[in-house]
């Protein structure tokens, strides 16, 4: 014999789901791009080449299928760590946010965020782009 269930049932929503925060703080959350800067020391170039209109093309169907990373800035915008590229197809695509982890970082834990995401992520790097990632990763 079934127990029958006589309370609503409700599914959660996108923003309860991805607007949560976790116990150290951390939570991911739809963030104006606008909103959204580059690091002052980045080493990796985002350009508008085919595997940019690839990616953007994967963000019209499907949608940003990976948050981006940054941490708070003092005057209320982000610095974004990882996603750069996300960013830009975002903004090729005519969309104006983008699910961004936001997490507390220091200088060194956010140069190393940045470096390890993009030396993993990217197929093609300049060997330029490589030797300053791990230049900046070894001053920390």
């Amino acid at each position: 014999m079934r127990k029958q269930i006589t309370e609503n049932l409700s599914l959660a929503s996108f923003g309860d789901i991805f607007s949560a925060s976790t116990a150290d703080g951390e939570r991911i959350t739809e963030v104006a791009l606008n909103e959204l800067h580059a690091p002052d020391c980045h080493p990796f170039h985002v350009n508008d080449d085919e595997a940019m209109t690839l990616l953007a093309d994967s963000i019209r169907e499907f949608g940003v299928r990976e948050p981006g990373l940054a941490r708070p800035k003092a005057d209320g915008s982000y610095e974004l760590l990882c996603g750069n590229r996300r960013r830009r197809a975002c903004e090729i695509v005519g969309l104006k946010t983008m699910p961004v982890i936001i997490r507390e970082l220091d200088d060194d834990g956010a140069t190393i965020a940045m470096v390890d995401s993009n030396l993993q992520q990217r197929e093609k790097l300049l060997y330029s782009e490589k030797a300053w990632a791990y230049k900046m990763k070894l001053e920390v």
